[in-house]
């Protein structure tokens, strides 16, 4: 089924971690996805977004993942229920009252949680092994089936997977013993080991591939519930992989580990010296977009594939690293030691190296041309690859000119969020000015949500603190909210933040989708960029997804979301079958 422009549509970004529901086990999981969509459904809201979903390292990132191809295992629901292979009484013994109480309350506390799901997934994996494994039961055999319809990825990831336990846990395969540091190698040492040590951890292996089963085949049901409910579900696809990843560590010819991808310094992200001074260093290694190629763009084809079958459309962040990518010289371990460095001091101690685009700059129409070249290249690649899926470019930052008409060319919509659009004046772009082929979100789960951003210019104001500035900031968000000739109000008030819904509804933006926290008026936030905090990715809505509709004051906000959305006429019949097959 593929989304067309000609229908425009209403959705709601809410990380998967975040949701809350009575039976979870601390963590939002697929359980909770299919309660939102429902809640979704009721509300005529046809878009449910999310962050990616790939296993993530130790810092619980969506955007550094151990694996680009493998889901997060903490975002299946590990029940008896959902876990056919789960005997309940292990369950009850595994996941007792006291505990689960203890989870369920405030943030996402991922050490406890995910030694939880570990151990409930291993005793579903003992019982898997006794009474299907070896027999030709039918998950015996679907379960085959994965293993070779999925060997280009899973073998490596399995290993990979089983070294870490092998290695204290950690990523870090560069850290890690000589013979596991390459496949080969490991492969090698794997098959001198005595027969019942290589047994237990291939066994191990095993294992790792079955919970990746699990969990495709949770998420392929997922997607197959959202559609029949008229709800379409859109996944995360990060421009780049982590440094301590499986993908790198099984292919290591695709990656440039001399250079770091990021993004160079912007206005938008005050506090952080290095982040105003340097750009972002997000530690991610470069492609060897020359390597990608010879090999037909294969691990992309996978990867793009892994999407495909669990969303009906998905979100490329920072779609400019495929024209060029803001590029360091050193791994943001180094950061401190860069931080007071002019360029000539810095080109000094790398050998001339200094950050800067790669593999241009837009410093000439050559470098430009084959930047756009690239990129178009790449993306055309990607489209292949997704079939029917939608594909959606997050185009923020320093966006050089030839990549919003390229993705128009390619009919890939890019984004508009309204306090990045401005006028001469400084005032907010009319949105009913946006392309059509465009997603309209009033922030991200990289920004303050609207309530948060509010209360900080008039915390400043109050503070004297640039006050000039942030009463300007007021002034411009309260006219776009159709609040013209009114003072700005204190504090977030229902006729603000309709207002402000109203404007990003009526947009000709394809999508209009808002992240839950500002669909309820909340200020907290999923992550602050440049910061290493427990309170990144581990925020969770203080309600259950039930409690959304009981409570007054919310269920009236999202009502006014909802009609909104309606009169908009970003809403579809009753079937499926009504959504458009064309663009006009």
């Amino acid at each position: 089924m593929r989304l067309s422009p000609a229908q425009p549509l209403a959705g709601i970004l809410e990380p998967v971690f975040a949701i809350r529901t009575e039976t979870d086990l601390g963590i939002g999981d697929t359980e909770g996805v299919r309660q939102m969509i429902d809640w979704c459904q009721r509300h005529h809201f046809h878009i449910f977004q999310t962050l990616p979903i790939n296993e993530t390292s130790d810092d619980n990132s969506p955007y550094n993942a151990i694996s680009s191809l493998a889901i997060e295992p903490t975002t299946l629901a590990v029940t008896p229920e959902a876990v056919p292979d789960l005997p309940s009484a292990e369950f009850a013994e595994m996941a007792k009252p006291r505990l689960l109480a203890e989870l369920r309350r405030g943030r996402v506390n991922y050490p406890k949680v995910k030694a939880l799901k570990r151990r409930l997934l291993a005793a579903a994996f003992r019982h898997f092994l006794a009474q299907h494994f070896n027999r030709e039961t039918k998950r015996a055999l679907a379960f085959r089936a994965f293993l070779v319809e999925n060997a280009d990825w899973l073998s490596d990831y399995a290993l990979f997977r089983m070294l870490m336990d092998e290695n204290g846990n950690h990523p870090v395969w560069e850290r890690w013993r000589a013979e596991h540091q390459t496949p080969a190698r490991a492969r090698t040492w794997l098959l001198a080991l005595p027969e019942a040590r290589r047994d237990e951890l291939m066994r191990r292996q095993l294992f790792f591939a079955y919970v990746q089963w699990i969990a495709f085949t949770q998420w392929e049901a997922v997607k197959a519930y959202a559609g029949e409910r008229n709800v379409f579900l859109m996944g995360d696809l990060p421009f780049g992989v982590g440094r301590h990843s499986a993908d790198v560590w099984a292919n290591r010819s695709f990656f440039d580990l001399d250079w770091s991808g990021g993004a160079p310094p912007e206005w938008t992200f005050k506090g952080d010296p290095f982040i105003e001074k340097w750009g972002q260093n997000w530690g991610v290694p470069n492609y060897q977009w020359e390597e990608l190629r010879r090999h037909d763009f294969a691990w992309w084809r996978t990867r793009v594939g892994n999407l495909h079958r669990v969303f009906h459309a998905y979100r490329i962040d920072h779609v400019l690293g495929f024209f060029r990518i803001y590029s360091f010289p050193w791994p943001p371990e180094r950061n401190a030691e860069f931080l007071p460095l002019t360029p000539e001091q810095v080109a000094a101690r790398t050998g001339g190296r200094v950050p800067g685009f790669k593999p241009f700059a837009d410093d000439s129409p050559e470098h430009r041309a084959a930047n756009q070249a690239q990129g178009e290249a790449i993306l055309r690649v990607l489209i292949e690859a997704s079939g029917d899926t939608t594909i959606v470019a997050e185009d923020l930052g320093c966006v050089p000119d030839y990549v919003p008409p390229t993705l128009h060319q390619l009919g890939i919509p890019g984004f508009r969020i309204p306090l990045f659009f401005r006028e001469a004046d400084g005032t907010y772009s009319d949105p009913r000015r946006y392309p059509r082929l465009s997603l309209a979100q009033p922030t991200t789960h990289d920004h303050p949500p609207l309530a948060a951003l509010w209360e900080t210019w008039w915390r400043n104001v109050e503070a004297g603190m640039d006050v000039e500035n942030n009463q300007r900031e007021l002034g411009h968000l309260a006219r776009f909210a159709g609040l013209d000739g009114a003072a700005p109000p204190r504090d977030f008030s229902d006729r603000l933040h309709e207002g402000i819904v109203r404007a990003v509804m009526a947009s000709n933006s394809w999508f209009a989708v808002f992240q839950i926290t500002d669909v309820l008026a909340q200020a907290e936030r999923f992550n602050t960029p440049g910061t290493l905090s427990a309170s990144n990715w581990s925020h969770r809505l203080p309600q259950t997804v039930r409690q959304l509709d009981e409570d007054p004051s919310l269920r009236a906000k999202v009502e006014m979301l909802s009609q909104l959305a309606q009169t908009s006429e970003r809403v579809l019949g009753d079937s499926a079958e009504q959504l458009p097959d064309t663009c006009e």
